[in-house]
């Protein structure tokens, strides 16, 4: 922090004010001058501040290249995949098959994961983790879990509970109530995930909270959407992955740590 003191000219100003004579109790005055690096501030976008790096913190993409980062089951990044303005843009170029990328420079068990993301008008994606076996799976949601992303107020077909933002897609509801923001609006995901016990957050918010691969969990899984994807969620560690779903969307500060 840098301090000022006032100028000579301003106390000379003071003494002549009152006839030379210093008042009792009278301090010398010191004005501070704030700067931004002085109070902590906010690492800019694909960066990491000193302490996320000491905390394990490691980026992702850097907002200048897809480095680690190909399409699902293939070398290269998909054609409908752009970095333009420091973000990590899917063109809407994919479906329900095909479009999705994957971070295949590494896999990950138990960890938090943040992603910064914002959505076309009535746009569908969502954040994969665990992609395992992609040679014998046609997408990434035979095996991962999802967390969703979605234009929850303009998406066009009515949303069931189990398909709306910051769901575990298929699997569990989400409390989203003061957390959703209008597409077009940028919005922060953040997914903390060990053995023990699954949170989602959407913009500060847990919007769900569950335990892999208990009871109640087999339970949902058997019954629900991924009863015929033997597959789904069984495995402990993978890739992570964002999915193009036919909707323009734009990621940035994708960074995790190991837990």
């Amino acid at each position: 922090m840098k301090k000022t003191t006032l100028s000579i000219f301003a106390l000379a100003t003071l003494m002549a004010a009152c006839d030379g004579e210093k008042k009792e109790g009278a301090v010398e005055t010191e004005v501070s001058e704030v700067k931004a690096s002085d109070v902590g501030a906010e690492a800019k976008d694909n960066t990491l501040t000193e302490d996320e790096k000491s905390a394990g913190w490691q980026l992702l993409f850097d907002g200048r290249s897809a480095e680690g980062w190909r399409g699902y089951d293939a070398e290269e990044l998909p054609s409908g995949w752009i970095i333009e303005d420091g973000n990590f843009i899917a063109l809407g170029k994919g479906g329900d098959i095909g479009g999705d990328v994957v971070y295949g420079s590494e896999e990950f068990g138990e960890f938090e994961l943040m992603v910064d993301w914002k959505i076309a008008e009535g746009g569908n994606s969502g954040i994969f983790y665990h992609i395992v076996d992609e040679s014998t799976h046609e997408a990434p949601y035979n095996t991962a879990p999802e967390y969703q992303v979605i234009d929850q107020i303009g998406f066009p077909q009515k949303l069931e509970m189990w398909q709306s933002i910051g769901a575990d897609y298929g699997m569990y509801t989400p409390d989203f109530e003061g957390a959703v923001k209008p597409a077009g609006e940028w919005n922060t995901t953040r997914i903390v995930f060990t053995e023990d016990k699954a949170e989602y957050y959407l913009n500060g918010k847990m919007t769900v909270s569950f335990d892999p691969w208990s009871e109640d969990w087999e339970k949902r899984k058997s019954e629900g959407k991924w009863k015929d994807y033997p597959d789904y969620g069984v495995a402990k560690s993978g890739f992570i992955g964002l999915q193009d779903h036919g909707a323009k969307t734009w990621y940035k500060n994708i960074k995790i740590r190991k837990l």
